[in-house]
């Protein structure tokens, strides 16, 4: 018997697991959900093991965006990176030195470039996050600019292929549009000139 979902993100779970476990052997999992409470309650990728049937997308805090942040990170890992825990990522939580926020912000940019899509696609609001607020070292803009670029990226010259299945289900189902002169920031329209799109 399923169990219920507190989280209101059951659409979105049941669309990708319909989606991609059987093609992918690979369900989204709301750590809510599935009974993980306080510390458990992180966003996690779980490969498939003798405990796991399928590998497990598990999002934190019953969240949209989360789902969508997970998912994206999926999208890029790639078929070697899907069987390591976490995509085989080192993760260093808040408060990280310069150079450890730099290490963090380069395998943030694809994930996050392609979850301003799905937002998009999904009627969500995107909030780029340099995740490290405590430390002070972060250069937000110049993070934020190397997502917009790099979303721009894939909106003009294509997206992985789990991506694009996932931006097409998206967009049928929610009915959001994404176009290119969405993937810039208000700021860039001030300090950046925008292109001519013919």
């Amino acid at each position: 018997m399923p169990k219920s979902s507190p989280c209101q993100c059951q659409k979105v779970i049941d669309l990708f697991n319909d989606l991609f476990t059987a093609s992918y052997n690979t369900q989204l999992v709301c750590a809510v959900c599935d009974g993980r409470q306080g510390e458990l309650d992180q966003p996690v990728y779980e490969p498939a093991n003798r405990h796991r049937a399928h590998h497990q997308i598990v999002f934190a805090h019953g969240h949209f965006a989360s789902a969508l942040h997970e998912i994206s990170h999926w999208c890029v890992a790639g078929d070697a990176r899907r069987l390591l825990e976490d995509f085989g990522y080192w993760y260093q939580p808040d408060g990280r030195s310069k150079q450890q926020q730099k290490e963090f912000e380069k395998v943030e940019i694809k994930p996050q470039a392609l979850e301003w899509l799905f937002s998009l696609a999904s009627r969500q609001v995107f909030v780029a996050s340099a995740d490290n607020l405590t430390a002070g070292t972060s250069d937000d803009l110049a993070f934020r600019l190397a997502v917009s670029s790099q979303a721009r990226s894939f909106f003009s010259h294509g997206l992985p292929p789990q991506a694009g299945l996932w931006l097409a289900q998206l967009k049928q189902t929610y009915g959001g549009q994404v176009l290119l002169e969405h993937l810039y920031w208000p700021d860039e329209e001030v300090k950046f000139e925008r292109p001519t799109i013919t």
